[in-house]
């Protein structure tokens, strides 16, 4: 087990380096000028020139990058162009939100998706089943920022259960439950389709039959034997995933109004601010680099079979 997570930490370094070469390039080569945004459209070009000067954006681009990694990895992610701040202490502001919601929304699709994945591969062809694949078919086929819309219209405005924006520091998890349920639609689908497909392809096993045979509890079957052994993919799709829904919530954010990374990263956006986009980028990519590295962990955990490869 111990080969294996420093084989995995060591493979990332080269993963980690890629992406922060990756997120500094695109942001270079992306058209705007960050020091005319920040000035406005009528400048001074004098200033302009000193203003690149001091930010070290008349020197070379592998100039700079050297000198942004340096400093990215002493924690040092400059300033931003608009805001002022460091970059690194508005991401740590903005970034529990964010991961919060993630974490809530897997929370939520995972309790709801593989019972009713298990239950469907069970009763297969059945009408539960046939209605459990039409929900998944449409869960995934509904955009984010549509559901967070007509949940907000639903729930907020006229049942009035749950805050249409806002922090959690003013209405606590009440804040979340409606993103979360926003993003978590589709990736419940695909948890649900996967579960039921790895149940169906398990519950055809021989040992299964076996089991039955025995006399052993249809629960005890389904659940102890046969989900223990489909729960392998869904575990990597899982890991895939989490980098989606940290992608989703800069639209869920944006929508409902969350002071969350996502949010953050469609302002520095919109207002060219290179510095903002580049940490938050660069954060969020090795979030889901890290994330993945713990769910080879958990794999290997499952499948003991996998810590003696």
């Amino acid at each position: 087990m111990i080969r294996l997570v420093t084989r995995r930490l060591f493979l990332s370094v080269p993963v980690f380096l890629g992406i922060s070469i990756l997120v500094f390039v695109l942001v270079q080569i992306s058209p705007g000028d960050p020091v005319a945004a920040r000035l406005g459209p009528e400048y001074d070009p004098r200033i302009a020139d000193l203003m690149r000067r001091e930010l070290g954006l008349d020197r070379p681009i592998p100039v700079q990058y050297a000198r942004w990694l340096a400093q990215a990895i002493q924690g040092d992610l400059g300033y931003s162009l608009y805001i002022g701040q460091p970059v690194a202490t508005l991401i740590r502001e903005r970034m529990p939100v964010t991961i919060i919601l993630a974490a809530l929304t897997m929370a939520i699709s995972l309790l709801l998706a593989i019972p009713l994945g298990v239950v469907a591969a069970v009763r297969k062809d059945s009408a539960l089943d046939n209605i459990s694949r039409l929900i998944a078919m449409v869960g995934i086929s509904m955009p984010v920022f549509w559901v967070g819309l007509v949940l907000i219209v639903l729930f907020a405005h006229y049942l009035q259960w749950f805050p249409a924006g806002g922090t959690p520091r003013e209405f606590g998890l009440r804040a979340l439950v409606l993103p979360a349920i926003s993003l978590g639609i589709s990736f419940a689908a695909l948890i649900t389709r996967m579960t039921r497909s790895s149940m169906i392809d398990i519950l055809a096993q021989d040992y299964i039959r076996t089991a039955r045979a025995k006399g052993l509890r249809p629960a005890v079957v389904n659940y102890r034997h046969a989900l223990l052994n489909a729960i392998l993919p869904i575990v990597t799709l899982t890991g895939i995933q989490f980098g989606t829904l940290l992608g989703g919530a800069a639209l869920t954010e944006t929508v409902f109004g969350l002071p969350g990374l996502g949010r953050l990263l469609i302002q520095g956006i919109e207002r060219r601010d290179y510095p903002l986009i580049q940490g938050a980028v660069l954060v969020v990519a090795s979030t889901y680099v890290l994330a993945n590295l713990a769910v080879d962990l958990l794999y290997a955990w499952v499948d003991p079979r996998l810590r003696y490869a």
